[in-house]
């Protein structure tokens, strides 16, 4: 009697796509800290390059991840084809690259914070990650399962802002310039903001505006703000604006509203920008 195939689980240091997205990540902490070392970026360009198996790899994944096709039967075909196309890279060069590759980016990261933030469409990754890599040795209903995650994903049709949807469009180098490039332009338009804002735009950024961190970290600021606002309308002559300051106090858990879901709506974290630029007025004043 055949024993039962063990459970495959998913390892992200061995997940060439998702070590790309948190290295790309990276490169936007990065740029927000003005790090002039880029050391994210110097790791994706030698790493993920058209000559290393990892970067064939990593085009794997993308496709899979990116492709969309109008029925099953073509998603499934094309599920087919690019197993085919993995099964074709030099599983000894990979395994070196990719240990070259962790290897390095533990000499200048944190591994378990690199690795921590949370990526929306994990599933379709971790289900390719087992097509890739365990097909032969998978379970059917694991099998199954992954097969059909990447299915769901290939003829699910969203739609993404344009920006977004441009810099997929192209290759992966051009697409890490252009997110760069956008980034840097970010910082020069918004320069003047204070640390209290820049660290808000860090946490969100870092975050993907998708996680528990994010929230607890917006609950706190949001206190925060309430008491900077209380302290400093004490220091306000005019009744008038007293009275509206103690308006826009009271108001602050409305306007910055993230107690219905664990998501933080991207209109909080613009109210929450603009509390934090009245208080920067009361200061001055």
């Amino acid at each position: 009697m055949k024993k039962n195939k063990k459970s495959v689980k998913h390892n992200k240091l061995r997940n060439s796509g998702l070590l790309f997205e948190f290295l790309l990540r990276q490169i936007t902490s990065d740029i927000l800290n003005k790090d002039s070392e880029n050391r994210a970026l110097k790791i994706i360009k030698k790493r993920f390059n058209e000559h290393t198996e990892l970067g064939k790899e990593l085009s794997l994944y993308n496709v899979i991840i990116n492709q969309k096709f109008n029925s099953d039967k073509k998603a499934d075909f094309f599920i087919t084809e690019t197993i085919k196309s993995r099964k074709r890279l030099n599983e000894k060069v990979l395994r070196r690259e990719r240990y070259n590759l962790i290897k390095e980016i533990s000499q200048y990261f944190n591994l378990n914070e690199l690795l921590s933030s949370k990526v929306s469409n994990y599933k379709v990754y971790a289900s390719a990650y087992k097509i890739f890599n365990y097909y032969d040795n998978l379970s059917p209903e694991e099998k199954t399962i992954a097969h059909f995650n990447l299915i769901e994903n290939i003829t699910t049709f969203k739609h993404h802002k344009r920006q977004l949807t441009e810099i997929n469009a192209h290759d992966k180098d051009l697409r890490i310039l252009a997110y760069r490039v956008l980034l840097e332009k970010f910082n020069q338009k918004y320069d003047h903001l204070d640390i209290s804002q820049k660290n808000l735009l860090r946490e969100y950024i870092n975050s993907v505006s998708n996680t528990a961190s994010l929230k607890d970290y917006v609950s706190q600021e949001i206190a925060q703000v309430k008491r900077d606002l209380k302290q400093y309308s004490k220091k306000v002559d005019d009744k008038v604006t007293i009275i509206k300051l103690n308006e826009v106090t009271n108001s602050i858990n409305k306007f910055c509203e993230i107690s219905k879901s664990v998501r933080v709506p991207d209109k909080a974290i613009t109210q929450l920008m603009r509390y934090y630029q009245l208080v920067r007025e009361l200061k001055k004043a």
